[in-house]
């Protein structure tokens, strides 16, 4: 094992002890297909699942997996008209599971996000009977303020060149603080602890995931 590795696992059993101390709870996956097995343990037959938009998913193959489950998936990308996609959007606050990522998380079992329509977090912060966050130790973060700085300066001018967009922080490399109307960043959500005890895992994983 690397050193990289042991760290990365002794960085987890901490994140984990925070989680628990907050109403959510957490595992450690060392690699990437460990964490897709991990995720598919949520998949049960004549359940709703649904998904925000992470890149950290499509890279451990669970979208894929979703799909083939035959658990009902709410497909956020099988609609092409933007009613129909808003009414998707409306229907996952009702889903049995809701799969998402963090833009960041820190030491003591924080998560951080910032989402450009809210429909992601407003999925992690209420209706979904169970969510399950995935991401990579990369995103783990010393506090609160480095964890704002992460999602800010790293994962939202990551994502919006992803989108194709051209908001300042895609030539600046770093958050402008823009009000560009292409801005995806009009929510910011700090969970602090869960109401609902273990209505949130979170499944780390012990390699770079994701922006």
């Amino acid at each position: 094992m690397s050193n990289v590795s042991i760290y990365r696992e002794a960085a987890a059993r901490t994140v984990i002890q925070g989680l628990e101390r907050r109403g959510m709870s957490g595992e450690y996956c060392a690699t990437t297909a460990d964490a897709l097995e991990a995720g598919r343990r949520f998949l049960l037959p004549g359940t709703s699942v649904a998904w925000g938009g992470s890149t950290t998913l499509e890279e451990i193959g669970l979208l894929d997996a979703i799909r083939s489950s035959g658990c009902t998936a709410l497909d956020r990308h099988a609609p092409t008209d933007p009613e129909e996609i808003q009414e998707v959007y409306r229907r996952t606050l009702f889903c049995d599971t809701y799969f998402l990522s963090a833009n960041a998380v820190t030491l003591d079992g924080m998560l951080v996000n910032i989402d450009g329509n809210g429909n992601r977090i407003a999925a992690l912060a209420f209706g979904p009977k169970q969510v399950v966050v995935i991401a990579g130790m990369n995103k783990v973060c010393a506090d609160l303020d480095a964890a704002m700085k992460r999602a800010r300066n790293v994962a939202a001018p990551t994502n919006a060149i992803r989108f194709g967009l051209s908001t300042p922080c895609t030539s600046r490399g770093r958050c402008a603080d823009c009000q560009d109307p292409d801005s995806i960043c009009c929510q910011f959500l700090i969970t602090r602890r869960s109401r609902t005890p273990g209505r949130i895992h979170v499944i780390l994983v012990g390699e770079d995931l994701g922006y």
